[in-house]
């Protein structure tokens, strides 16, 4: 996929459900994987032309573990002149050495946030971007009616009371596999995840069951992303009507 799909897909998403304003200032938050990189070159290349000015700054959450080498992405950040911090933690130390987690996704992911959000608003963010995809979107639904029993998934859109930041998603459009295509087309410097729980989770069960679904019913991830954008879920108002 090339970089005009990619902006053509954000600056729908961001249209659509009014992500930007003028004089945002957006923390982009950078795992390293290829959703978050593939967000960076997307807000990077959409702050060009924008209508609105908006700045964004790249945050990292360093969660210590020792074999993690970030190098790759602050020479990124520096050819594109993004603003770049690394928030260095313990937080790998206390999940997995000092409490010896068996489930560790959902508290390291909460401590994890929190670290982000502090660091968000030291520099001056009102925003954050999160590169959540229409995969993400679609498995967090799934998720949500196997495990809680209820229509759920997250918002394109989500104003957070606590910390008073606003969290939007504007790569909601995009396919996994078009986050592939353009990681793979333009060499992005994919940083892999050293966590030892990737790939053993409830979510990896979920995007494996959606793969299965969507090859014996062609077409069934796209119809159940439309029952989420029709299904008058708080925050999807802006885009119900849009077309796909």
């Amino acid at each position: 996929m090339k970089l005009q799909q990619v902006l053509s897909y954000t600056r729908r998403a961001v249209d659509d459900y009014q992500m930007i304003a003028q004089g945002d200032r957006i923390a982009v938050g950078i795992s390293g994987g290829k959703d978050s990189l593939t967000l960076l070159y997307a807000l990077h290349g959409l702050k060009r032309f924008y209508p609105k000015h908006f700045e964004i700054h790249a945050v990292t959450v360093d969660l210590g573990f020792q074999n993690l080498d970030l190098s790759r992405i602050d020479e990124l950040c520096r050819e594109l002149d993004v603003e770049y911090t690394i928030v260095k933690t313990d937080i790998a130390q206390i999940i997995f050495e000092d409490r010896k987690e068996e489930n560790p996704c959902s508290l390291c992911a909460k401590m994890r946030k929190g670290a982000l959000n502090q660091a968000i608003k030291e520099n001056g963010c009102n925003k954050v971007a999160y590169a959540h995809h229409k995969d993400d979107v679609v498995e967090t639904m799934l998720m949500s009616l196997i495990y809680e029993g209820r229509f759920h998934t997250f918002s394109p859109v989500t104003y957070l009371d606590r910390t008073e930041l606003t969290v939007i998603r504007p790569l909601m459009y995009m396919n996994e596999a078009d986050v592939i295509g353009f990681v793979r087309k333009y060499n992005v410097p994919v940083v892999k995840s050293p966590c030892p729980a990737d790939g053993y989770t409830r979510r990896e069960y979920v995007k494996q069951l959606l793969r299965q679904l969507n090859q014996e019913n062609p077409g069934v991830k796209e119809r159940m992303f439309t029952a989420i954008q029709n299904g008058k879920m708080k925050g999807w108002e802006y885009g119900c009507n849009k077309p796909e």
